[in-house]
């Protein structure tokens, strides 16, 4: 008798451990409003990045930009966000999170109102850039309040929906846009961004923080080399579409940024307390999700840039239908997160990040390759690709996260933010310039002849400028001059071929570097999300600091 009764208080016991463990191991109410207001305030940052593309044709001419300032109208923001993401991660451990994160949707909120009232294109770009600042606050801190906070077991999960909403956070900012443009102006986009932060700063004071029990000095050199290096490197990439990789400005800016990232790297090696410990990136896992970041997120931006002016140039959509159009990627993305995340934590990292990349650059490929003339042609590569993506979007993040230090979150969140921005402005340069420059080259001898026909050297001006400028004009003679519409429309015709051609061969080089990315990834990535015993750990030896 006494045996059964210590067999059953044993039972007893073990059954209230395991109800103990269970209810750590749960999200609990708060936890899922954390998940809440932090993904929320992700999507405005990430859409804000796209949200003004589709408006810049009434945006430019309502406040009279000229067409630098209307491509400072969106580059601003990108810049500023992406100069200024390890710094503001630094602060967040320092600091608070939950504080940065208020402060940040705060300052969003501000950023937004100059344009309701001021009409002036250089107050315009500031506030976009103020926007960008504010960015740099948000979004290391939305996905390092998630990884502290939520229990452990649980934190997989909770990053694989982080990194679905910011990898279909840019397409939501098309629909957002599309949609308000076609009930209201374009100031209604800014009115969005000021109501929506300022609802979710006032949420975000009712989650739970976290910071670095013990934190150090902040180091000042590293954050002035970070943000200097990146913000020059990401600078000449956003310029050379425009100036040419041959410009005196985008070689400059380049080169310094590299040559900073260098010295950046050198410092932060020899100091006691760095901003970023470089070491980390000696652990296969964290630099394999970092390279897989970056080659994701250039396949992913350089992806929607040539989409979406298919969509809208050489299929005829409006903006809004554009934007539509790219939602079935956004639920292969949001449904394939978390079941990428769960299979790389399960069975293997490796396998799954080339699996993800692999078939984003497939899709692509293809995409250059195959000839499509419907938006239903086009959808089962779109949908290729969107799987690829949807596959590699959570196990990268997870594996930064996993191996950086708890008191460094920030920083580590911060890392997989910079990494995203960079790859995406690579994407963007790397296409656009493709495009471009196959453009102007295609379009000459039809622009020439254009202007000797008609005698107007202006009319050739525009059609050799770009395709969307070039139909505008053509349009706008269509209606002058109803009985040229035949002749109108083949030039039309022509344009759009001269156009289509370099936007295949921009598919091609970027599924090619892709691919290149997947072999890279098979040697460089661990079978295992965390490092083994033979492996350098998150928090490796220091050495002692030099004098």
């Amino acid at each position: 008798m006494y045996g059964q009764t210590m067999i059953s208080d044993q039972q007893r016991a073990d059954r209230q451990s395991e109800g103990t463990e269970t209810t750590k191991d749960r999200i609990g109410a708060r936890g899922i409003w954390l998940m809440c207001v932090a993904c929320g305030a992700l999507s405005v940052v990430a859409g804000a990045m796209t949200a003004l593309n589709v408006a810049l044709p009434e945006i430019g001419p309502s406040i009279g930009a000229s067409s630098t300032q209307m491509t400072w109208l969106v580059d601003a923001y990108t810049v500023a966000l992406a100069a200024l993401l390890l710094p503001c991660g630094a602060l967040g451990d320092r600091y608070g999170r939950r504080g940065l994160l208020v402060v940040g949707l705060v300052v969003f909120a501000i950023a937004s109102l100059p344009p309701l009232w001021i009409d002036d294109p250089m107050i315009v770009i500031a506030s976009r850039a103020l926007a960008g600042v504010a960015a740099a606050m948000i979004m290391p801190a939305t996905l390092s309040l998630l990884t502290s906070e939520l229990p452990e077991s649980r934190r997989p999960l909770a990053v694989a929906i982080w990194a679905g909403v910011a990898g279909a956070g840019s397409i939501g900012g098309f629909f957002v846009s599309g949609f308000l443009l076609e009930w209201f102006t374009w100031r209604s986009i800014f009115v969005t961004f000021a109501a929506v932060t300022f609802v979710l700063a006032v949420a975000s004071c009712t989650i739970a923080t976290s910071r670095d029990d013990e934190p150090r000095r902040f180091d000042f050199p590293g954050a002035l080399l970070s943000t200097s290096a990146v913000f020059l490197f990401v600078l000449g990439l956003l310029e050379s579409p425009s100036r040419g990789w041959d410009d005196a400005i985008v070689i400059g800016a380049l080169a310094a940024g590299l040559v900073l990232a260098v010295v950046f790297a050198f410092v932060e090696y020899r100091r006691d307390a760095p901003l970023l410990d470089v070491r980390l990136f000696s652990n296969r896992a964290f630099s394999a999700g970092a390279f897989t970041i970056l080659v994701q997120f250039f396949a992913s931006l350089g992806l929607f840039f040539v989409v979406l002016q298919r969509l809208q140039l050489d299929f005829g959509m409006s903006p809004l239908m554009a934007a539509t159009a790219m939602l079935p990627l956004i639920a292969v993305i949001m449904v394939l997160s978390p079941i990428g995340g769960w299979l790389a934590v399960r069975y293997s990292l490796r396998t799954i990040l080339v699996l993800g990349v692999g078939l984003t650059g497939v899709a692509l490929i293809l995409m250059g390759v195959l000839d499509y003339s419907s938006y239903l042609s086009l959808l089962p590569l779109l949908l290729l690709g969107s799987a690829g993506q949807g596959f590699a979007t959570a196990p990268p993040t997870t594996a930064i996260m996993a191996n950086t230090p708890s008191a460094n979150q920030g920083v580590g969140s911060a890392v997989n933010d910079t990494f995203r921005e960079v790859g995406a402005a690579i994407g963007i340069a790397l296409a656009g310039s493709i495009v471009a420059a196959g453009y102007s080259r295609n379009i000459a001898p039809i622009a020439d002849k254009v202007a000797a026909t008609t005698g107007s050297a202006e009319l050739g001006d525009h059609i050799s400028r770009s395709l969307a400028e070039a139909l505008h004009a053509l349009d706008a003679l269509v209606t002058q001059y109803p009985a040229q519409a035949g002749a109108l429309g083949q030039v039309a015709d022509q344009a759009r071929h001269a156009f289509v051609a370099p936007l295949n061969t921009a598919c091609i080089v970027m599924g090619v570097v892709i691919l290149v990315g997947a072999a890279v990834l098979a040697f460089l990535s661990p079978d295992a999300m965390t490092p083994a015993a033979d492996e350098p750990a998150a928090e490796p030896e220091r050495q002692p600091a030099a004098r």
